[in-house]
């Protein structure tokens, strides 16, 4: 009987492997321990990019950087967001330029800027390749990363973007907390402007998430972006505002781990015959 259990594991291996499942090593913390979180998980902080950025690593698996929307910071995540990605992905929860654990100088903010603290970061952990999910300015910090950097990024989830700034800075008049860091990324985010003829070189598998409701970025940037990346995703959920994931974490997760769990790639190694039908569904 235990060399039959044996043959079965050895089987249901080569199974997983033939699938293409990829087991990650684990992303090992770089920098030293600052703090820890309310679950009493350790916050790290570490030199890159000409600041100390903070951030903290969850689950394993695949690995997935997280970047949070202007004045936020990584402990703004839904929990059940964090703990249905954190299942089958390693998580890099980072604070923006400025925010919580991180930060700044005297460098005036850019979303260039925020793209390249998001690869310090990387480069400081030794990730080659990451998978990447953005938030309002999290979602535009990726959209510049995936234009500069797309060979350090797997798959692509960008929720409640923008192609204009300026729209946004109107729509978020008198809405935005007095705080010297938030309004340099208001600032930031005033010069920012999607280059609408470069998106259709990117590559990466991409999703766009947007609510039908949402009076922040509304929902034409998402269908822009959509319309203009070769193979994109397109999730809009009905009546659901700028803080989509708040309102429904098991929808949005679903919808995240639907995307990210879904290999759509797909090779064919040989054209079918046009004359011949495919094979009729079993009922």
């Amino acid at each position: 009987m235990a060399k039959i259990a044996r043959l079965l594991v050895s089987y249901a291996f080569a199974l997983l492997v033939g699938a293409g499942l990829a087991i990650a090593d684990p992303i090992l913390p770089a920098g030293k321990q600052i703090a820890q979180d309310a679950q009493g998980r350790p916050i790290y902080q570490v030199d890159a990019n000409g600041i100390a950025i903070g951030y903290k690593l969850i689950g394993q698996g695949e690995p997935m950087v997280m970047i949070m929307g202007l004045g936020g910071t990584a402990e703004n995540w839904p929990p059940q967001v964090v703990e249905a990605l954190a299942q089958k992905y390693q998580l890099i929860l980072m604070d923006n330029r400025g925010m919580g654990h991180t930060t700044a100088n005297d460098t005036t903010f850019s979303y260039p800027l925020f793209a390249a603290d998001v690869i310090g970061l990387l480069d400081a952990l030794g990730v080659k390749r990451s998978h990447v999910l953005g938030y309002s300015m999290g979602s535009t910090i990726t959209q510049q990363l995936l234009l500069l950097y797309p060979d350090r990024f797997n798959k692509a989830l960008i929720h409640a973007t923008s192609t204009d700034g300026s729209n946004v800075v109107k729509a978020l008049h008198g809405r935005v907390p007095p705080d010297p860091i938030v309004a340099r990324q208001v600032e930031a985010t005033t010069h920012w402007k999607t280059p609408l003829d470069k998106l259709p070189l990117i590559n990466n598998q991409v999703m766009l998430v947007v609510g039908t409701a949402d009076n922040v970025v509304g929902t034409d940037s998402s269908k822009t972006l959509a319309a203009a990346i070769p193979g994109a995703w397109l999730v809009q959920f009905k009546g659901a505002t700028h803080h989509l994931m708040y309102e429904t974490p098991q929808g949005f997760s679903a919808a995240a781990r639907t995307f990210f769990d879904t290999d759509e790639t797909v090779t064919v190694t040989a054209q079918p015959d046009a004359s011949v039908a495919p094979p009729a569904a079993r009922p």
